[in-house]
């Protein structure tokens, strides 16, 4: 599988972005998709994660109400839409996806087999 993520970029503190991550290799269908981020200095953090089919979806306690992850399973693409982003939210953003998995462990980093390369999304004060 791979993933291709795009949609980063600068954007002031209240704005919004959309960042989209397609898939490849695989029936997406079936796997539970993800999307983490990474500040300097910290830790891979979980964004946002659905599952598989789309009935469950869980949230970073920071971007709750903020965001919103959705997929086109006939794209084979998962999005994240971030409104009133903050300066914290400055991070790079990782999508990831793997076959399905136990609720969980939909938050969990190391659940995920197949991981984008990432794309730097910057909140300017």
């Amino acid at each position: 599988v791979q993933l291709q993520a795009c949609g980063g970029g600068l954007v002031q503190a209240g704005g919004s972005l959309r960042l989209s991550c397609t898939a490849s290799g695989r029936t997406f269908r079936d796997y539970d998709m993800a999307w983490f981020r990474q500040a300097p200095g910290k830790e891979r953090d979980l964004v946002a994660a659905m599952r598989y089919s789309g009935g469950t979806t869980i949230y970073g306690n920071s971007v709750k109400g903020r965001f919103a992850i959705s997929r086109d399973n006939a794209k084979n693409t998962v999005y994240l839409q971030m409104n009133n982003l903050k300066p914290e939210d400055t991070a790079v953003y990782y999508c990831a996806t793997t076959p399905r998995i136990v609720l969980s462990s939909l938050g969990i980093p190391s659940s995920y087999q197949y991981w984008g390369q990432g794309t730097q999304v910057t909140v300017s004060s």
